[in-house]
């Protein structure tokens, strides 16, 4: 079992910016796809973005152009960089890994608030 550990949320502003990241106990390269997550109140959990350990990222069409997901295998960390955030992206966030040789890990979450 993989574990991840999410880290750099917060309250921030209208417009405002953090970079989140997803430290991982075991080398990033094994695992074939990471991601991140989110979960609102009352709304289900949905894809924010995702990274292949090739590169090939996939943004949700409401962050497109706002967020970039990255993957630093030396520190072993997953990032998610956000800038120009909205009331709309208050959530939890979390990190998830598709190992190689299969499974799915979760981190426990970090809760990001945008006010208005």
């Amino acid at each position: 079992q993989v574990q991840l550990v999410e880290s750099g949320g917060g309250l921030v502003q209208l417009g405002g910016s953090l970079r989140l990241s997803c430290a991982a106990s075991i080398n990033i390269f094994s695992l074939h796809t990471m991601g991140w997550y989110r979960q609102a109140p009352g709304k289900q959990l949905g894809l924010v973005a995702s990274m292949t350990n090739g590169g090939s990222a996939t943004y949700a069409d409401s962050v497109m152009g706002r967020f970039a997901i990255s993957r630093d295998n030396a520190k072993k960390t997953m990032y998610l960089q956000m800038n120009s955030l909205k009331p709309d992206d208050t959530a939890v966030y979390y990190c998830n890994a598709l190992p190689a040789w299969g499974g799915n890990s979760w981190g426990k979450g970090t809760l990001v608030t945008v006010s208005s």
